[in-house]
């Protein structure tokens, strides 16, 4: 009994102990399981990820889309062309929309202004070849919205758009005559407060005058002295210009008049003051745009009412005698600001509507030509050249210079009207010379006179 019991007492601690282990065992093992599920289940779902990835490149595919989209934007934009049995030559260059265009008085040179911080000035003896000559100048930190020559075809001004302010620059030559360059020679003080929407230089050199899309319009001498301040009275003013002849100023804007200021001397050609002339009017609604003809004798006016007009300005105003309305027509109007050239002889007048181009005989009022699609975007100015022989438009990165051809079927009807009066046997002949020239050229574009 003594050894028996003796043998059970020892083995009792040994079967707890055996137990202890087995169930420590146990747990660890089934601790150690669950905590590699997790980590088998992410590493799972990792790989799955990554052969989804393999398997479904989505970023990939999404992304070669846009890509070849945006490769076919640039393909299809470089590959726009465009045509027409008008146009003589597009003038490219310019990287950004072309805002602004100006002719030297010596016609030599054009020069353009655009959103890419850039001016260039153009020869104007090349168009009919494929590359056409220019010069470029940079404009610092900034970009000009208006560029006018001087009258002496050495220097232009431009309007800042960001500075607000003028600026003149000084061209300079190379020993062949060509222009080497252009460099700041004087910015004027900022007076406008609001954005300027007109620009110009007399041709007598006496002055420039500027006007902000307010009320205020500005004489300035050379130097960038303010001469005189005038109210538009126009609420809004959407257009302002210098007369050819360099004695008025013009502008026009909210109100359905266009208003006209005289810009007086005195003998010794100091500045004296600037008086009220007279007035266009006759339109229902605020005027867009107007041009000259080249002595002044003509003014054409477009307005938001859908109609243009042209006007005798050749008066005596101080007299008390108005403009007299010589012709009013309908435009395709378009709900957007239009712009307006009038040729050299005042016998042509075209109107930019939007991207497309509209000419109209002056003479009958009918519309000879509408050319549209001249750009993607709206054109943004229209400026015949100083023998109306052409018509340019600006927009986009180009300019566009197409033949006058309006021109030369009022040219031939206008020619032909003068058979009826008494002319002499020399000039009959050489107008009926004039006429065969004018119907050649047509022809040759397939055009009628």
């Amino acid at each position: 009994m003594m050894s028996g019991t003796g043998s059970g007492i020892p083995d009792f601690p040994i079967v707890v102990l055996t137990f202890f282990v087995g169930l420590t065992v146990f747990a660890v093992v089934y601790i150690s399981k669950l905590l590699k599920a997790p980590a088998a289940e992410d590493s799972t779902k990792r790989k799955e990820t990554e052969v989804t990835k393999k398997e479904k490149p989505a970023a990939n595919v999404t992304q070669k889309p846009s890509k070849k989209k945006h490769q076919e934007k640039w393909t299809r934009d470089s590959k726009q062309t465009f045509s027409h049995p008008w146009l003589l030559t597009s003038l490219k260059g310019h990287s950004g929309t072309v805002l602004d265009m100006d002719f030297s008085s010596n016609g030599k040179y054009l020069a353009t202004c655009a959103e890419d911080r850039s001016i260039f000035l153009w020869s104007t003896k090349d168009w009919n070849q494929r590359e056409h000559k220019f010069v470029r100048i940079n404009v610092e930190y900034d970009h000009a919205t208006f560029i006018k020559w001087s009258p002496d075809s050495k220097a232009f001004i431009i309007q800042k758009d960001m500075e607000n302010v003028i600026e003149v620059y000084k061209i300079s030559k190379k020993a062949d005559g060509w222009i080497s360059g252009a460099s700041k020679a004087i910015e004027f003080p900022k007076l406008h407060e609001e954005a300027v929407i007109g620009l110009g230089i007399a041709c007598s050199g006496k002055y420039i005058m500027s006007c902000s899309n307010k009320t205020d319009l500005l004489i300035w001498d050379l130097k960038g002295q303010q001469l005189a301040k005038v109210d538009t009275y126009l609420m809004n003013t959407h257009c302002a210009r210098i007369s050819p002849c360099g004695r008025f100023v013009v502008a026009s804007g909210f109100a359905p008049d266009v208003k006209v200021w005289e810009v007086c001397f005195s003998k010794t050609g100091e500045f004296s003051q600037v008086s009220r002339a007279f007035e266009l009017q006759g339109h229902s609604s605020g005027v867009y745009d107007f041009g000259f003809s080249a002595d002044s004798s003509r003014m054409a006016t477009v307005s938001k009412d859908g109609t243009w007009k042209l006007y005798d300005t050749n008066i005596e105003y101080k007299k008390g005698e108005d403009p007299h309305l010589l012709m009013t027509g309908n435009y395709k109007h378009e709900n957007v600001p239009a712009r307006l050239a009038l040729s050299p002889n005042g016998d042509v007048i075209a109107i930019a509507s939007n991207n497309k181009l509209m000419f109209y005989s002056a003479l009958s009022g009918k519309c000879d030509k509408i050319i549209e699609n001249i750009y993607t975007g709206p054109i943004t100015a229209v400026l015949f050249d100083s023998l109306g022989k052409y018509v340019l438009t600006a927009g986009e990165r180009h300019v566009r210079v197409f033949h006058n051809v309006t021109g030369y079927r009022t040219f031939i009807a206008a020619t032909k009207e003068k058979f009826r009066q008494s002319v002499s046997s020399a000039q009959k002949e050489r107008m009926t010379k004039q006429i065969e020239e004018a119907e050649v050229f047509l022809k040759s574009i397939g055009e009628k006179a």
